[in-house]
């Protein structure tokens, strides 16, 4: 009987759990004959939303360099565009939205005519500074379509296409457990998504769907410059932003990539239900 089948009968352990490790000594036995190696994503499909730049971006990268396919989404062609371009044929990019549900049917009937996905990273949010006498409905109702209700309904309409093992990774925020003066709305909507996680976490575990979340705390991106009124501003911003992190620094794009990898692959597959702050230290110490 093949080691797999016999440690599942013995001990109950699932063989996906060990094709991390398999994977890994091949690729190490590949290297040593110089032969190409394997990604380990190889022959998985992913959607990254919000990926035209900064964490969507750099994670749609990383998930393409493993191996696996993926299907890019961005509200603006040009930038979606140049973001498919720079990853070259793993990846699709689709114009679209997630805060409005024809854009939705649109992506997903796209990736239907694919096939199916392994790893859903619902990515795309974004936020603006508002002190509570400033709040509008319009400033409230936005928020919350794009982060919440856009992320709610990515996952809902992507759950036909998932397979078995399937990962779904959501962008929460180190701010979901802190008060943040005069970004209230944000930070409830990265409260919300923290919830949606457990609760899909329980709901999804017995079809064999991971739902995990990522806690950033403040990464230079374009967005995080963008909360600023000009250059001068985001500087000072920025450098506010740095002083208040442990670590004395912004995080990069590229290490919130990592944890996505880490999180879609098979290192993870004992892991549902969690949130994973990459914060350097800034909501823990």
């Amino acid at each position: 009987m093949p080691v797999p089948e016999i440690l599942t009968e013995r001990y109950g352990i699932a063989f996906p759990t060990l094709r991390f490790s398999l994977a890994n000594d091949l690729s190490t036995e590949r290297y040593r004959k110089g032969e190409p190696l394997m990604g380990q994503l190889d022959g998985r499909t992913a959607l990254v939303t919000g990926a035209t730049s900064g964490i969507g971006l750099a994670a749609a990268r990383r998930l393409a360099a493993e191996g696996a396919h993926v299907f890019l989404t961005g509200r603006r062609k040009e930038a979606l565009d140049e973001a498919v371009a720079s990853i070259g044929d793993r990846a699709t990019g689709v114009r679209a939205d997630v805060s409005d549900l024809d854009d939705l049917d649109r992506l997903f009937l796209r990736i239907q005519q694919h096939g199916s996905l392994d790893i859903v990273f619902a990515n795309a949010g974004g936020g603006q500074f508002a002190a509570l006498p400033d709040i509008t409905w319009e400033h409230y109702a936005d928020t919350f379509n794009t982060n919440v209700a856009g992320t709610l309904f990515t996952v809902q309409k992507a759950l036909p296409l998932l397979n078995p093992g399937a990962s779904i990774i959501l962008t929460s925020s180190n701010i979901d457990t802190k008060g943040a003066a005069s970004f209230s709305v944000y930070a409830a909507t990265k409260a919300a998504l923290r919830s949606l996680t457990r609760s899909w976490a329980a709901e999804l575990v017995t079809r064999g769907i991971r739902v995990n979340s990522i806690a950033p705390g403040p990464i230079e991106t374009p967005g995080l410059s963008g909360l600023a009124g000009g250059p001068e501003a985001a500087e000072q911003l920025l450098q506010g932003l740095a002083a208040g992190v442990p670590m004395q620094r912004l995080g990069r794009p590229e290490e919130i990539a990592e944890t996505v990898l880490f999180l879609a692959g098979d290192a993870s597959s004992f892991m549902t239900g969690a949130e994973i702050y990459v914060d350097g230290g800034a909501s823990q110490i």
